[in-house]
């Protein structure tokens, strides 16, 4: 799908502000539309007359065009109605409804001001099939919408610091809207709106009463009131904070609506969120839980290791002691698996990370008179939780077998590890340049190792000699589609 600047500079070119002015007031328009009960269109000017390159539907009432008329040309009998609002830079109203097919509809045209320069046009169309009743609370939703409309005539808006967009539960138009004066009294209150604070206890009527004081009574801790909150009750700032009384909590975003730069009041969109809210605490408290649960583990792992260590110290036989050495190795590893989970809030591990770590403390363990030189060529990627441990266990085991069987007898040595990814296929290649193989290996870790990638990583291993040492290469499934 081509954006808004793709296609408006399909008709002529167009400055990065102008672009960026553009997608801002477009990314906002949907509260215009809804205030209005109206389609949105916008037009840029061309040779031929007025293309349309953006549209708007209102969820507040029935659309005007059914299909999408972005890419259209403006019909030859409203190019005058366009081109009067682009040079007046002001509001112009249809003196009569113009017919759609069988219905008629009343367009109102602005132009879209920047910096004191027109840059397109705005159509505000209304569909006449449908007659509404003039009720209160759609006099205010229309009056709202026309304050807004000016601002954009003057270059007002859209305001550069408003917060758009639909992010954790921003309020709607049909959510609740709230008029407020410049002093930030409530003017009009929609009954949604009302419904939203009376959860959070406040009683009575809104109307004529200030806002920032209404709030403040309700606030249980008011020695620590957001600044942001007393700025967005107050109209003052195009911003948005939540607003937390009663168990409930209302999601507050502001519209400041000013006049050649002097603030007259401002639009205020409400809505509960406090389900929401609720839900994303849920999750917060299940992540720390989560993060907590892989610390405690790795803390009892280490506590596992050290226990194992001082038993070998114990232990007088030379094979008693090799083996409470390589199951210590092996309970660091998976340690270090929960030591990198319990620091992160995905399920997730940065395998290259945790690799590099594990190889470097098998090659120090396994043969501390050895010089070993590990050379890491490609990625390993992140690697799901379910299989790292496995993962970390058989490069480990792989690279204390070759520095323990490979460099015997020698002071240096050279372990390459080239790891690749191919989507959810990873295939991993360890060799060295030692003395090479006399056969396949036999050993507990060589089984440990085999039965880990064919039944945890549902992939194969085998090894191999090369003319200037041995090479082991395995490939295994690690994604989550099996």
């Amino acid at each position: 799908m081509a954006t808004l600047r793709e296609t408006a500079e399909r008709y002529g070119p167009l400055t990065d502000a102008e672009a960026d002015w553009l997608a801002l007031l477009t990314a906002d328009w949907q509260i215009i539309a809804d205030l209005s009960f109206a389609d949105l269109v916008m037009w840029r000017q061309v040779p031929e007359g007025f293309v349309a390159v953006a549209q708007c539907r209102p969820s507040t009432g029935p659309t005007v065009h059914q299909d999408d008329v972005v890419g259209t040309m403006a019909a030859a009998g409203r190019i005058a109605h366009l081109q009067r609002a682009l040079d007046d830079q002001e509001i112009v109203a249809s003196r009569e409804p113009r017919w759609d097919e069988t219905y008629a509809v009343r367009e109102d045209a602005l132009p879209v001001v920047m910096d004191g320069k027109a840059i397109a046009v705005l159509t505000r169309e209304v569909s006449q099939a449908v007659s509404r009743s003039s009720s209160r609370l759609e006099l205010n939703y229309k009056g709202a919408a026309d304050d807004l409309l000016r601002m954009i005539t003057r270059g007002e808006f859209p305001v550069q610091t408003s917060v758009t967009g639909p992010r954790r539960g921003a309020p709607r138009v049909g959510d609740g809207v709230l008029r407020l004066d410049a002093a930030g009294h409530v003017t009009y209150a929609s009954p949604n709106a009302l419904s939203c604070f009376h959860r959070l206890g406040v009683t009575g009527s809104l109307m004529n009463r200030s806002l920032p004081r209404v709030t403040s009574e309700i606030v249980l801790d008011k020695g620590h009131i957001d600044e942001t909150l007393a700025m967005v009750v107050m109209g003052r700032a195009a911003w948005r904070t939540d607003l937390e009384a009663n168990s409930a909590c209302l999601s507050l975003r502001a519209i400041p609506v000013t006049d050649h730069g002097e603030r007259t009041g401002a639009v205020l969109l409400c809505r509960d969120v406090s389900e929401l809210r609720r839900r994303e605490r849920e999750l917060i408290t299940k992540d720390a839980t989560i993060r907590e649960i892989h610390h405690r583990v790795k803390n009892n792992l280490q506590t596992v290791a050290a226990l194992l260590r001082l038993q070998s110290r114990r232990v007088e036989a030379p094979e008693a002691k090799e083996a409470l050495a390589e199951a210590m190795r092996r309970v660091s590893t998976i340690a270090l698996v929960h030591e990198t989970l319990s620091g992160t809030l995905d399920e997730l591990v940065n395998f290259d990370d945790l690799a590099q770590r594990s190889m470097r403390m098998a090659a120090d363990v396994a043969s501390p008179g050895v010089q070993v030189k590990i050379v890491r060529e490609g990625d390993f990627g992140l690697i799901p939780a379910q299989y790292a441990s496995s993962l970390a266990l058989v490069v480990t085991e792989l690279v204390t077998n070759a520095v323990e069987h490979g460099f015997e007898s020698r002071e240096f040595g050279t372990i390459t590890v080239t790891s690749s990814r191919d989507g959810g296929r990873l295939a991993v290649e360890i060799a060295d340049d030692g003395v090479g193989l006399a056969g396949e290996p036999s050993g507990l870790g060589s089984q440990i190792v085999r039965t880990l990638v064919e039944n945890e990583l549902s992939g194969s291993i085998a090894w191999h000699r090369t003319e200037v040492g041995s090479s082991v290469r395995l490939e295994a499934r690690v994604d989550d589609e099996r």
